[in-house]
């Protein structure tokens, strides 16, 4: 097994290996972006709901045609394979650990369902519901919340599991994936990230990779429809074992087709055993948005993205403004801003307002004019 100290240093190796990788390894494709993506605003909005590429709103209209003229739905099948392998090549897993479904929290219920009673668990404070929600419902497990820097410390013998989002929904904070997964394996827990807010720009297949388990939605960065969600289950037998696929349906079957019936006497002997009945038209157009975040390339994006917030929090400093320190992340949480939401929204300007704070998120289909717009707008 990989110890915390090889996989550190694999990680400083990537790191350092990606830093001295050719410029243009780092570019985006601007043509393509503007091809596929076509907003009708400024959009700074993706940490709520990513914009929707036209090869995928065009495969899912295709797919509403055919079924409303009672044509086979094999292809949708097909589709939701394409997605799954398509995740598991963007975050750097084998497609046997990937499962499908509509919601994260169903996989933060799964992981719940299957602990022993008292067992601890360690959050980071107010983090996302569906990430947390499911451990404190359970009632008989002992759910403990510690500030996010402070959760590699945390974690301490008695803890089971430690579950958290790798990049935090209301003000972008990025937690220490690779510390948690030493500090959890030295203490023998287990480390379930949500990448809900991660995938599709955060290098997951180099830090968080290796965690037991992770989830995300597929609507954010990763700019799928709504209803795509995945679920990456533990590499090691004892942790895929310890789940109990308390959600599953025939597709959940090692033959779906010939689990339509009674329980399913034969789980599926990959993570398609924790697949919940996908809605199918939302994986036709995740194919084709998982297949162009691959053309484009997660580490272009991942620097496009991180240029932009950069260039956004060196303009609020300008402007005598300080946003909630997040560095290493593409979402920009302002406090005080929240209340300008509605007159920037008006003005054709798309962001969200989180807790009386001004929350920006820049993705690929965003460009330095539409920061200067922001700052700008803000600025009058």
């Amino acid at each position: 097994m990989e110890t915390s100290g090889e996989h550190q240093a694999q990680v400083k190796a990537q790191a350092k290996a990606q830093a001295k990788a050719p410029a243009t390894a780092q570019v985006l494709d601007a043509e393509l972006v503007r091809a596929q993506y076509t907003p009708a605003t400024t959009y700074l909005n993706t940490a709520s709901s990513g914009l929707l590429p036209v090869r995928a709103g065009e495969a899912m209209r295709a797919a509403i045609t055919d079924m409303t003229e009672g044509r086979s739905p094999d292809s949708l099948f097909a589709d939701v394979e394409e997605a799954r392998a398509a995740f598991a090549r963007i975050v750097g897993v084998p497609v046997s650990r990937v499962a499908t479904g509509g919601s994260v929290a169903v996989y933060s219920g799964l992981i719940a369902s299957s602990l022993p009673a008292g067992a601890e668990v360690l959050t980071a404070e107010g983090d996302f519901s569906s990430t947390v929600n499911p451990f404190h419902v359970r009632g008989d497990l002992k759910v403990r919340a510690v500030p996010l820097d402070a959760l590699p410390d945390a974690v301490r013998s008695g803890t089971a599991l430690v579950a958290v989002s790798a990049a935090q929904s209301a003000d972008g904070r990025v937690a220490d994936v690779p510390a948690l997964r030493a500090a959890t394996r030295t203490h023998g827990a287990r480390l379930y990230v949500d990448v809900s807010q991660a995938a599709g720009w955060y290098p997951v297949a180099a830090q968080a990779a290796d965690a037991d388990y992770l989830a995300s939605v597929g609507f954010k960065w990763l700019t799928c429809p709504r209803g795509a969600v995945f679920f990456v289950g533990p590499r090691d037998p004892e942790g895929f074992d310890a789940l109990t696929p308390v959600f599953g349906g025939w597709v959940s079957g090692e033959n779906p087709w010939d689990s339509c019936y009674g329980p399913v006497t034969e789980p599926a002997r990959s993570a398609r055993r924790f697949d919940e009945t996908q809605s199918l038209v939302a994986y036709t157009g995740a194919r084709q948005s998982l297949a162009l975040i691959e053309e484009l390339g997660p580490e272009a994006i991942h620097a496009h993205d991180l240029a932009l917030a950069d260039r956004f929090r060196a303009g609020l400093a300008r402007l005598g403004h300080e946003p909630v320190r997040s560095p290493g992340s593409p979402i920009v949480s302002v406090p005080e801003l929240g209340v300008k939401q509605v007159e920037l929204q008006r003005a054709g300007i798309e962001l969200s307002n989180r807790a009386g704070n001004l929350r920006a998120s820049f993705h690929l289909y965003n460009t330095p004019a539409d920061v200067d717009r922001l700052l700008d707008a803000l600025s009058s």
